[in-house]
């Protein structure tokens, strides 16, 4: 995970056809058995278990909740290796921005299996980058996918809502070669991964010799 200045509440990565979830973290007191915070520099900002200025239950609604402004925040958890080839895969997690961020962006990544997550960090190769990225005017959901070594975002922005409350992203792939993006359990975009990402190279290129007939 790579965060800016936020409260992340609850994470989950779901196979939704076998029904098995591969990873889930709702961040209680032991949270620190299974998350590494990165080592990569020495000033990354430090996290605490927190339920924020406002909640229902202080328990029961608690996160992992950064401390200090301005600050690069990388921490990761390992779960077993999997593979989503011919099922459907979601990626899901709640957060929120209490304190009226100004720029800053709260992502869940999906590593390689082979990450060291002692060394986590911003060139850490990925699979999947998901989660709110807000910045003056901009404000939008990031979805970004690895194809072949290379780094696809998502061709139109997806708008994200900008404000102090808990809001719930959810992203689904499916096997058909479909995705949707949910927040709060709405819908906000979907379509096919081949016409929404640039992952193919054009199949036509123009040929910048070619001229009309004089007679055209």
């Amino acid at each position: 995970i790579t965060i800016m200045r936020t409260l992340l509440i609850v994470l989950a990565l779901v196979l939704a056809v076998s029904g098995k979830t591969y990873f889930k973290e709702e961040f209680d007191k032991s949270y620190t058995d299974r998350w590494v915070q990165s080592k990569h520099k020495d000033d990354y900002g430090k996290f605490e278990l927190s339920a924020g200025k406002f909640f229902d239950d202080e328990e029961r609604d608690a996160g992992l909740k950064t401390t200090q402004d301005a600050r690069f925040y990388d921490i990761a958890a390992k779960f077993d290796k999997f593979t989503n080839k011919g099922k459907t895969l979601v990626v899901q997690f709640t957060a929120k921005h209490e304190q009226g961020i100004d720029c800053g962006g709260g992502y869940v990544k999906v590593l390689k299996s082979d990450a060291n997550i002692e060394d986590f960090n911003g060139e850490t190769d990925y699979v999947i980058m998901f989660g709110p990225d807000i910045c003056g005017a901009t404000k939008r959901i990031h979805v970004i996918l690895n194809y072949k070594g290379k780094n696809h975002l998502i061709k139109t922005d997806v708008p994200a809502k900008h404000d102090e409350l808990t809001h719930q992203y959810t992203l689904i792939i499916n096997p058909d070669n479909t995705f949707e993006v949910l927040q709060d359990n709405e819908s906000v975009r979907k379509g096919d991964l081949e016409s929404s990402w640039e992952f193919l190279p054009a199949k036509t290129i123009k040929d910048p010799d070619a001229k009309k007939p004089e007679d055209w």
